[in-house]
Parts: C-alpha cells; structure tokens; sequence
C-alpha cells in the first residue's frame, strides 16, 4: 500500500478535505500526522488543544484513510524549553543547543522523560481506541543531528549509574579501561566523566562505553513510550522511523520495544552524504546507487519480526544534502516498487504538499505549493494503478546468504580508525554491493540473530564477538566468511591475549602478526584461485597454516581459509570482492546471474523483479515467462516484474 506524511497544522483547515480524497483517489492507504505538534496539541502548560487533531482525523477516516500518530517528542514547545532548560542536549564542546529546530532534547533528562511520559499517556488516552487510529509512530529519527552522544549533567549522571551496574566495582572499571595508563585510576564511579574534552586522545575503552550507554539510552526512552502506547492503544501498532547509513546506536536493542521498523529512505540525499568519490557521485546524482536503500529495505525487515514500512520516501528534490537534484524521471516510481519488492507493507511519501515556509520549504513533496502535482507526484499516481492492476505479491524467503551489520564496529572504527580512510559504512555497503551484482537476494543481520538455513554468511567487520554472536556462528552450517578486523578487539577495547582475530580462531587456526593501514593512493596487487585485483587501504600479516585463497604479489597470503571459515584480511577493491564472492556462491552451489553496475534483480516467491537504475536500456539474458509490468528489454529507470522461465536458474 501508498502512504503519506501530513500536516493540517499547516494547511487552512478548507483544505483538509479535498487533500484526503485526493490521496484516497491517488490510492494511498495510510497517513502518518501529528509527529511535530506538541504545541498545537499543548499550547500552554496542562492545557490541551485536542479539537484540530480531532477533525483532522474525522476528515481523513472519513475518505477511508488509515491514521499513524507520531507522539510528538521531537520537537519540545519553547514553553517546555524555557521551564526546564536543562533538558536541552549539551554536545561535546560544552555548550547547550537552543530552542528553534527539532531534536533538543536529551533522553537522559529526567524531566524531559516525565514530560514524555505525561504527553504521550494524554494522546494515547484521546485516540488509543480511536477506529482509524491503527498504529504509533514513536519520536521521529532518533539521534538525528548529532544527538546520540551528549555531554551534560544528566548524561554523566546517567552514564556513571550505567557503569555502576555493569562493572559493579570501581576496581572492575580501572581493570576494563586499562586506566593504569596515564594515570587515569579513578577512586569511586562519581569521578568519572564522559570522554570529551580531553587534552590528548581519551581512552577508547571508555568512548566505547559510552556510545554503549549513550544507545542503551536512546533505548529506554523509546521503550517507555511503547509500554504507555501498548496501555492505552491495545491492539495498534507500534513503528520507529529510522534513517539510511545511521549506525550511532544499536537498532536492534531499540527495535526490540517495537512491533516492526520503518526507515526514512532518501535516496538521492545520501549519495551525496555517503563517502564515494566524486566519480561515482556524479555517477549516480540524480538515480541514487543500486544498493543504498535495498541494503536497508533488507537491514529493517530482518531487524523485527519480518516486516518493515518505509516511512519517509524522496518524492523529489529534498532540502538538506550538499546539492540537491531532482530524481530523474521514472526514478520515485522505480523506488516504490523496489521497496515492495524487497516486502515493505506500506510506502508513505514524505510529504503530501511542499510547505512554502521555514526549514524545509525547498524539499519537496507529491503537490507543489499551489496544490498541484509534482513530477513525483504524477508517478505515484501511475504507482498506484500499477499496485493495484498487479495485486498482492508472493512471500519473500530466505535468501541463501546474508550479510552481518555490527553497530558496534562502526563505532569502533570511528574510535580508533587507524587509517584516515577506514571507514565502516563504506566497507559494509562494498561487501553488499559486490554480492548484489550476482543477481541474488541478500538478507541483512545483526550480531546474535539466527544463521539457521543459510549457505554463506559474510561479517565485513566484526572487531568485537558477543557471545550471542559467537553462539549464532557456532549453530550455524553456513560457511562464515569474515572481513578485516573481526575478532581484533576483546568486549573492552583490548587486543586479545592471542592476538587477533581472537576468539575466531575457534574455526581459523590464523594470527593477525601486524596491521598496515594503507595511504591514499597505495594500491597492492593480488591474486589467486581465478581471481585477481588489488587491495588498499588496510592490511593485515597473516601467519597460519592454512592453504592461500588469495595472495599478494609479495607472497603474502591475504585470504585463507578452510571448509569451515575464511579470512580476508585486507580492504578489497570491488571488483576483486565481486570475484571472490563469486567464487564463494559457485562453491556453495548458490546460483547467480551477473548483471551490470546499473541493474539489479530481486526475488520475491515465484515473481523476479528487474531494476534499472540507467543509463541503458538492459535485455534479460535468461528466460522468461508472463510479465506482469514491463517487458523482456527493461529501458533505463524502468522495471520488470515477471516469472522467469522453468529453466532459468535464477
């Protein structure tokens, strides 16, 4: 189903009921509203202004329109703010951010909870058992702008009551951190304080601590709204809008208060926030890459419960990148279907009309400002027939591989990158983006989730194993392929007693002697077993026993392995990557079909689905059977979905 974001608050309420019958007729389901009007719903202290949101939602169901409710936590009124204006985030340099934007808050704030707590049981009270109220959207993006790791009184306070209860002992904690270093022995958990601000660098152990704490955090305070909604809204659900390549706090221990995840897919913004080189930006400026939002439509439908919404999609130019193009034609109409291929329920378009005021009036929406359709909005429409000429669609399975996401490594690498150029989201989306041009489906997993029935499992980092994580490796039959740095940290930000990779020498009897992060510009040849390319980057020695897959041009092996595991310890390049997995699907007897930089494939039950992002039209080279939209040659930013033929082996 089509969904979209509103806001009647902006709109004279005259309007209200032509805009819901004309989304009704453009064939969205579903209207989230309401996530940033705390002070339309309070515009004074206790005193409430429900008789707006009442008629809004009367309007809405009135033309068969389904309502998500945001609670309202993201954007405190300046009342509040002035009240209480300790509940304002203090960032690393000190100093407390203002009223005026969203996001100023900090969830450690005991007040800001009560506040919570206090707004969200008044809306769930009002329109918990409300007929056309059918689910919750808690907060909006959390830890946007910056807000996960904040520094005031409240957050110290809370992370040493954090440590407390994980360490038990201020003697426990000075073994942990290693704080004989430097002197840095604390006599009690009251000196301690959050690492910011120190002269040299602070200790890793410590940064990763509180990023620990500064997640489980975020955490909590979402998990207090769930239990008031779950109170008083029985029976709807619960939803979170996560972001695109945000990895600052554990989504899965956040997502476990939820009944599933949505995300807030803009492509074309995060081409431009994502660290490839220019080339590859130009490349893709106005269709986005292939792989950025499938890595997440899989990322958050494995993270809860096998469902997932997209909860915010680019409908046309947005606001906040460093440029801001508009997608190229038929680009809003392939992302929809590429969302529903890869099992969203619903797809909700950010936003209905473009606001001509404040923050974001240069982003875009399905109308323009004088009510009439955008570009975008002309191809939701048309995605809307199609949706409903095709119908419902197959069950997704599992995929035979899956490819693992550790928050914690990104946010070890950033603590301790080692080399300038080490960056985790871009190892990670290499990895997905060299299997993804085989043509197969990939599930994406965190630390500790079920292995059962896959036939090659990829971790790219790991530098930290939990033993939940242990645990799932163990169970599984699938053969693990690890990446650089896995296995190199203990759970305190230690180097293992036995060097790395640690307790991964469980299945790789192989020791990492020596690591070498490699500066721009060195790249070293490699090759082996029909592969051949270069690495860069990042390097590691590797002493073992075990026969070469993959060898330098010094001799050095640099990917080794046995039937149980394998090792590359090195950055790939993506064509090397994209051969060495290639190697690795034909061993497991998993088909594929190449396809070229610009199109992907996705299964879903019986049905195929081809995605091209262009500049070229692209002729399947398999057979196939009946179309239900496209045809055999695919042109550029178009589709296909079809049966592939008996005989295909896709």
């Amino acid at each position: 189903m089509l969904g979209v974001c509103y806001y009647p608050e902006h709109w004279d309420e005259d309007w209200w009921a032509e805009d819901a019958r004309q989304m009704r007729e453009m064939g969205i389901r579903y209207v989230r509203i309401a996530e940033f009007a705390w002070s339309r719903m309070e515009p004074s202290p206790g005193r409430y202004d429900w008789g707006w949101l009442d008629r809004a939602i009367e309007v809405l169901a009135g033309e068969g329109l389904r309502v998500v409710l945001g609670t309202p936590t993201a954007a405190a009124p300046k009342w509040l703010v002035d009240m209480y204006p300790d509940v304002l985030p203090v960032f690393a340099d000190g100093k407390a951010r203002g009223f005026g934007s969203r996001r100023h808050y900090t969830a450690a704030s005991k007040r800001f909870r009560a506040e919570t707590d206090r707004i969200v049981t008044e809306m769930a009270k009002r329109y918990g058992g409300h007929p056309a109220v059918e689910g919750w959207q808690i907060d909006n993006e959390f830890g946007g702008d910056d807000t996960v790791l904040l520094y005031g009184p409240e957050d110290a306070e809370g992370f040493r009551a954090w440590l407390s209860a994980r360490y038990q002992s201020v003697e426990a904690l000075n073994r942990a951190w290693g704080n004989v270093f430097w002197s840095m022995e604390f006599r009690s958990f009251g000196e301690v304080i959050p690492p910011a601000g120190q002269v040299s660098d602070a200790n890793p152990a410590a940064l990763l601590d509180f990023w620990r704490y500064s997640s489980d955090s975020l955490a909590e305070y979402c998990a207090a709204q769930a239990d008031i909604l779950r109170k008083y809204a029985p029976g709807r659900f619960i939803t979170h809008n996560f972001m695109g390549f945000f990895h600052q706090f554990d989504h899965a221990r956040l997502a476990a208060s939820l009944d599933f995840c949505s995300w807030d897919s803009y492509p074309l913004g995060k081409v431009e926030h994502f660290p490839l080189s220019n080339e590859e930006r130009a490349r893709w400026y106005d269709t986005s890459h292939p792989d950025f939002s499938a890595f997440h439509h899989a990322l958050y439908r494995k993270l809860r419960n096998d469902r997932f919404w997209i909860m915010e999609q680019q409908p046309g130019p947005v606001n906040w990148a460093h440029w801001n193009p508009a997608p190229r034609q038929g680009m809003v109409r392939l992302w929809g279907w590429e969302a529903l291929a890869h099992g969203a329920e619903v797809v909700s378009y950010f936003r209905w009309r473009q606001v001509p005021f404040a923050q974001e009036q240069m982003h875009a929406g399905l109308q323009r400002p004088d009510r009439q359709l955008s570009p975008g909005g002309k191809e939701v429409a048309v995605l809307g027939r199609e949706i409903e000429a095709v119908g419902s669609l197959p069950q997704i399975m599992q995929a035979d591989v899956a490819i693992v996401l550790d928050y914690e490594a990104a946010w070890v690498t950033t603590i301790e990158p080692q080399g300038e150029d080490f960056n985790y989201k871009l190892l990670l989306h290499r990895w997905y983006e060299a299997l993804r041009r085989h043509g197969i489906n990939v599930d994406v997993l965190t630390p500790g989730a079920p292995l059962e029935g896959y036939k090659l499992v990829l971790v790219p980092c790991m530098p930290s194993i939990s033993e939940a994580a242990m645990a799932a490796f163990e169970a599984t039959d699938a053969h693990l392929l690890f990446g650089p740095r896995s296995g190199s940290k203990t759970e305190n930000f230690a180097i293992p007693s036995t060097l790395p990779p640690g307790i991964l020498q469980h299945f790789l009897p192989v020791t990492v002697a020596e690591v070498s992060s490699l500066r721009l510009g060195v790249e070293i040849a490699v090759s082996g077993e029909g592969v051949s390319g270069t690495i860069s980057r990042w390097r590691e020695l590797l002493e073992t026993e075990l026969d070469a897959m993959v060898t330098a041009k010094d001799g050095a092996p640099v990917m080794v392995g046995n039937e149980r595991a394998s090792y590359l310890g090195a950055w790939a390049d993506p064509d090397l990557l994209h051969a060495i997995f290639g190697m690795m699907l034909d061993r497991f007897d998993i088909a594929k079909t190449t396809v070229p930089e610009h199109v992907r494939l996705q299964r879903r039950g019986k049905l195929m689905f081809v995605f091209n992002y262009g500049p070229g039209a692209w002729t399947i080279p398999f057979e196939t059977r009946r179309f239900l939209l496209g045809q055999k040659t695919v042109p550029a930013c178009d589709l296909a979905i079809f049966e592939p033929g008996r005989s295909s082996s896709v």
